[in-house]
This record gives C-alpha cells, sequence and structure tokens, in this order.
C-alpha cells in the first residue's frame, strides 16, 4: 500500500518562504511522477507544479516562478520550495504520485499553508 506523508505546511507572512516535504512509503524511481496540488475553501483542487523520475518539471502558470519543485529518489521524497508567499497560496497542500502500472494517482493527507498579510 503506498503512503504519502506530507510535512513543513503552518503559518508564514507574506513575502516569507516554506518549504513541504512529501516522503513515499515505496520507491519513487521507476517512471515516477509526483506532483504538488493545492485546494483553498471553496474553491477546487489544482495543480501546482509536477516531477519525473528524470527532473522535468512543469508550474501552474500562475505560481510567476516563486516555487520549486525537487526530488529525492534515494529517500523517495519530493519537495516543494515556496518562496514570495502570497495570501492567495493559502491552502491545503496535496502530494500526489503515480506510477506507469498504476490506474490512478496515489494522494497524501494534505497539509495547511496559511500566509498572513
Amino acid at each position: 500500500q503506498v503512503q504519502l506523508v506530507e510535512s513543513g505546511g503552518g503559518l508564514a507572512e507574506a513575502g516569507g518562504s516554506l518549504r513541504l516535504s512529501c516522503a513515499a512509503s515505496v520507491s519513487i524511481s521507476a517512471g515516477n511522477v509526483m506532483g504538488w496540488y493545492r485546494q483553498a475553501p471553496g474553491e477546487q483542487r489544482d495543480v501546482v507544479a509536477t516531477i519525473t523520475s528524470g527532473g522535468r518539471t512543469n508550474y501552474a502558470d500562475s505560481l510567476e516562478g516563486r516555487f520549486t519543485i525537487s526530488r529525492d529518489n534515494a529517500k523517495n521524497t519530493v519537495y516543494l520550495q515556496m518562496n514570495s508567499l502570497k495570501p492567495e497560496d493559502t491552502a491545503i497542500y496535496y502530494c500526489a504520485a503515480k506510477w506507469p502500472w498504476t490506474p490512478n494517482w496515489y494522494w497524501g493527507q494534505g497539509t495547511q499553508v496559511t500566509v498572513s498579510s
């Protein structure tokens, strides 16, 4: 059973930084795609960034280069470095993972990020 455990969320001031981590219970090195998604109150869950096992990344256009996704395959962990935080970044952030042989994405439980103005 795949488990994804997020950490690193919390309260930050506008302009500050946070680093989220997501540890997977299984290897993420074999053709895996990892992603970060977020859901604000009353909003749908949207993609923030994704990264392949080879390191190819994609970001939501709205981020304006403020966030960076990275991964450490040896530690089965993916990170999201969030800089220049804005109040509109406030949301629950979810880690997600998919392997070539799995039909669906696996999801973590989410971690709250709150940015004060």
